[in-house]
C-alpha cells in the first residue's frame, strides 16, 4: 500500500524557520519566529482563531513569502524543487469542473504520471471508486475533501500540509481521512496538519505546535502537550477558555 508515495521526506528534515516575520501592509502577523521541526510523522498545529496557523503553513509551503528571514528544508532553501516535493489540502477544496477521475489524471500528469491504475487505486482507498465518472462539483462536502486528499497523494509528496481539512465533515469522512493520513505517515510522508479539534489531535498527532499571535508558545510530544502543558495559554486553551 502507498507504493506510489515518495519516501524521501526525511531528506527534507529538519524544517527550519530562521527569524521569520510576515508583515503585509504593516500588519504584523508573524513576528521574528524561529522554529525547527525535526520529527517524523504527524505534526499538528493548534491555536485560537487568528493566531497565525494558516499563515504559518502557507509560508512553509511557499504560498506566501516572508517579509524577513529564511525557510530551510534539510539545509536547503525553500525553492521550486522543494515545493515540488510538497502538496497541500485546504479547508475548502477547489476542484476542476470535470469528472472525479479526470481530476486525478490531470493532476497526475503534472508531476509523476503514475498512471491510470494508481489514480483508481487511490480513489478506492478513499472510498471514491464508485464516483469515478461523476462530476466532481456534485460530490458531497466530505467526498470533495477526500478527492482533494486523493489528488494530493497522487503527487507523491514527501511533505503534506493540511489546513483544517476535516472541519464540518461527517464522521465517516473524518475517520477515513485520518486513517489514510496515518498510513501515509507510516509510509514515510511528513505531515503538518492544522486542526481546532482537540480529540482529533489526540488521535493523530505525534507532536503538537501551539501558536498564539504568531508566536510558538509550545512545541512538544502529544502526551506532554495534553498532560503537562507548559504555557498558561496552552492550559487555558485546553480548558476551553477564550484566549485574547
Amino acid at each position: 500500500m502507498f507504493k506510489y508515495l515518495d519516501k524521501s521526506s526525511y531528506s527534507l528534515l529538519p524544517i527550519e524557520l530562521r527569524n521569520i516575520s510576515y508583515n503585509p501592509n504593516s500588519n504584523l502577523i508573524i513576528p521574528n519566529l524561529n522554529l525547527r521541526i525535526e520529527s517524523k510523522g504527524i505534526t499538528v498545529i493548534m491555536g485560537p482563531n487568528g493566531s497565525g496557523k494558516s499563515v504559518l503553513v502557507r509560508l512553509l509551503h511557499g504560498l506566501l513569502t516572508p517579509t524577513n528571514g529564511s525557510i530551510m528544508y534539510g539545509e536547503r532553501n525553500l525553492n521550486k524543487l522543494v515545493r515540488q516535493k510538497q502538496a497541500m489540502v485546504f479547508q475548502n477544496p477547489v476542484l476542476l469542473r470535470r469528472s472525479v477521475l479526470a481530476n486525478m489524471t490531470f493532476v497526475d500528469s503534472i508531476r509523476e504520471n503514475t498512471g491510470l491504475a494508481n489514480c483508481k487505486e487511490i480513489l478506492t482507498l478513499l472510498g471514491l471508486e464508485q464516483f469515478q465518472s461523476h462530476p466532481a462539483h456534485l460530490l458531497s462536502a466530505g467526498e470533495k475533501q477526500r478527492l482533494a486528499l486523493a489528488r494530493a497523494i497522487v503527487l507523491k509528496p514527501s511533505i503534506l500540509f493540511l489546513d483544517e481539512p476535516t472541519a464540518n465533515l461527517d464522521p465517516s469522512s473524518i475517520h477515513l481521512i485520518e486513517k489514510i493520513l496515518k498510513t501515509a505517515r507510516d509510509a514515510g510522508v511528513k505531515i503538518i496538519f492544522i486542526t481546532h479539534d482537540i480529540n482529533q489531535a489526540k488521535r493523530i498527532a505525534d507532536d503538537i505546535i501551539f501558536i498564539q499571535k504568531g508566536k510558538v508558545l509550545e512545541y512538544t510530544e502529544t502526551n506532554f502537550f495534553f498532560n503537562e502543558p507548559q504555557a498558561s495559554e496552552t492550559a487555558a486553551y485546553l480548558d476551553g477558555k477564550i484566549i485574547l
